[in-house]
């Protein structure tokens, strides 16, 4: 899964993507510093995938990733090409989702490309261009598919699908406000337009705020409101201190670093999580002598679709899953007695895989 990192130019999107990464992008104090995007790959934190580890001896550690795309900074106009325009609009066109990085401190060091602090107009900026290149993509398709309608009634669903998004693209909001069916869902994702895409609202604060910003920065409690209207998740970092943690070597120094200034966790934990999240995403497990490994799926995933993300063959050739609820396997601390305690089950096909089940697959090809 991709996630993208949008924002304007100078709000701490690519400091915030090095301590995501460590992966060193450029930075500078000027607009376009970022032009192609650079990519890394973040591991999800879950202590259960280290856990298991441990009990088993195992010789590797695989943890579920994601991915994050630094987009360059976008400006007015983008929808028409300006700045790096249609460069960045695609770029987010490939995204899964959005992460939007808004600057929520005064820094008269830092410049801002509109001359002034204000997340909420920067919100209203980029979601702006982002409806604008919908509603001249839904304009073009919905004129294409009115013509073809008079001789192919099958087309009807995605004309009133169509005029649906065009009616709230054009009163400025983005599509996913829409309360839409599985169908429509399906089909609207095969238009691949961009403000339907989940969103997660990050506000970059100061360091001296960052413990308490949640509940009394005033910049972040309106970016909290607004996200209400989109059922938008909003994620609180300084992304200066972000960058600080990841510079430090080991898991005991960050938790130091982390409880002197008030913080349980990163703010980067907290981003890479609620992402997985909003993706809809979840792991299931599996573990013993020569790996344990976090294996990534869709919520409401059947057993036989799980088994193909470990291999094709096991899903063709499934015959049962065998399950260990996680905490139980810790708590007992082997499967031979979980099988003792009668805590092992037998799954079939259709049983939907829950976040944290431990799995093994029988199959036979």
């Amino acid at each position: 899964m991709k996630l993208g990192i949008v924002g304007l130019p100078n709000v701490g999107k690519s400091t915030l993507f090095n301590a995501i990464t460590k992966a060193g992008a450029e930075m500078a104090n000027y607009p376009f510093c970022t032009i192609d995007p650079n990519i890394g790959l973040v591991n999800v934190p879950d202590e259960r995938v280290y856990k298991l580890a441990e009990l088993f001896n195992s010789k590797k550690i695989i943890p579920a990733t994601i991915e994050f795309y630094d987009i360059a900074g976008l400006v007015k106009g983008a929808s028409k090409g300006e700045g790096l325009g249609n460069k960045f609009l695609e770029n987010i066109r490939e995204s899964d989702a959005i992460v939007e990085v808004l600057r929520c401190f005064e820094d008269e060091n830092i410049v801002h490309v509109d001359g002034s602090v204000d997340p909420i107009r920067d919100i209203e900026t980029i979601n702006y261009e982002l409806i604008l290149s919908d509603l001249e993509m839904v304009e073009r398709r919905l004129e294409k598919s009115r013509k073809a309608l008079k001789g192919n009634k099958d087309l009807k669903e995605e004309v009133d699908l169509l005029e649906k998004i065009y009616e709230v693209l054009s009163e400025g909001k983005s599509i996913r406000i829409l309360d839409l069916d599985e169908d429509e869902m399906k089909l609207m994702r095969s238009f691949n337009l961009l403000s339907v895409k989940p969103i997660i609202y990050v506000c970059n604060v100061s360091e001296d705020e960052v413990a308490d910003a949640y509940e009394n920065n005033e910049m972040v409690q309106k970016v909290k409101e607004f996200a209400k209207s989109e059922d938008a998740k909003v994620v609180v970092i300084s992304a200066q201190i972000e960058s600080e943690i990841s510079a430090l070597d080991s898991e005991e120094d960050k938790k130091e670093f982390l409880e002197a200034i008030g913080l349980e966790k990163s703010g980067i934990d907290d981003l890479i999580t609620q992402s997985y999240d909003l993706l809809g995403l979840m792991s299931f497990l599996t573990t013993g002598e020569d790996e344990t490994r976090a294996w990534t799926i869709k919520k409401n995933t059947p057993a036989v679709q799980a088994a193909g993300k470990i291999h094709t063959d096991i899903q063709r050739g499934f015959i049962r899953a065998e399950i260990v609820n996680y905490d139980d396997l810790i708590e007992l601390k082997s499967m031979a007695a979980v099988r003792e305690k009668g805590l092992m089950r037998l799954e079939g096909k259709e049983y939907l895989m829950q976040d944290g089940d431990v799995v093994h697959f029988r199959f036979n090809v």
